[in-house]
């Protein structure tokens, strides 16, 4: 799968799961959650920068968070990063095929 895809499918599950876990619905948010763990294992880590590596590090112990308003704000947050640098490399490419 194209790495833009999958990052974009990881992003936005984990912006699901921020939503379950804010709502309270732990098990909805639990599901989107591993969604995004199988979105994050089909992604070509040779592709994507050192920082995005770490983001996935830190999403990956989640698991060790109890607290499901601390999941939800850094769910959002994550999703948030990774979107924003499935964006910037879409412009990046964009800019490159037009000159």
């Amino acid at each position: 799968m194209d790495n833009k895809v999958a990052l974009s499918s990881m992003a936005m599950d984990l912006k699901r799961a921020a939503l379950g876990w804010h709502r309270n619905s732990n098990m909805v948010a639990e599901r989107f959650f591993l969604e995004a763990i199988k979105r994050r294992n089909e992604v070509d880590d040779s592709q994507v920068s050192q920082h995005i590596k770490d983001i996935f590090k830190k999403v990956e112990n989640f698991v060790h968070i109890s607290d499901t308003s601390e999941k939800a704000e850094n769910a959002l947050m994550f999703s948030t990063l990774i979107q924003n640098f499935v964006l910037d490399s879409s412009l990046k490419s964009h800019q490159n095929i037009s000159k």
